[in-house]
């Protein structure tokens, strides 16, 4: 389970980190097709005007909200930190929020429901890894 978690990590960190560079690389979602969803982000969150004028604040939030946490976890994870599987958790509840937050904008679409389901599974990993080593919560 430990390996999959690896690859969890790795894997939804690499997609944040690649969707963050082509919000970053194409502002206006033209060429990756994310001119009607900047529509959506403008209609439904708060500050359109300031937030939204383009992807690029939005490439940053994914980056720090979902990439960087999830490096964090992999690295954790390969040095066998104690609270590997703690941070791990946290990623797959941030992610199952992050995409709910998705599903509410856009509705259901299914690379969002794959992302949701590798949140879950995330989740479901690390509890079990917490159960097994019968860690108790570290603070």
């Amino acid at each position: 389970m430990k390996l999959l978690l690896k690859i969890l990590t790795i894997f939804v960190a690499v997609g944040a980190v690649g969707g963050a560079v082509m919000m970053w690389m194409d502002p206006s979602g033209m060429s990756w097709g994310g001119e009607p969803m900047l529509d959506l982000l403008r209609a439904k969150m708060p500050w359109p005007d300031v937030f939204f004028k383009n992807f690029v604040p939005s490439g940053f939030v994914l980056l720090a909200v979902n990439g960087l946490p999830q490096i964090l976890a992999a690295l954790m994870l390969f040095k066998n930190h104690r609270l590997a599987y703690w941070t791990c958790l946290a990623c797959g509840i941030i992610l199952m929020l992050w995409i709910a937050l998705e599903w509410w904008i856009w509705g259901f679409v299914a690379l969002s429901n794959i992302f949701f389901v590798l949140g879950v599974v995330e989740v479901v990993c690390a509890c079990l890894n917490l159960r097994i080593g019968r860690k108790v919560i570290p603070f």
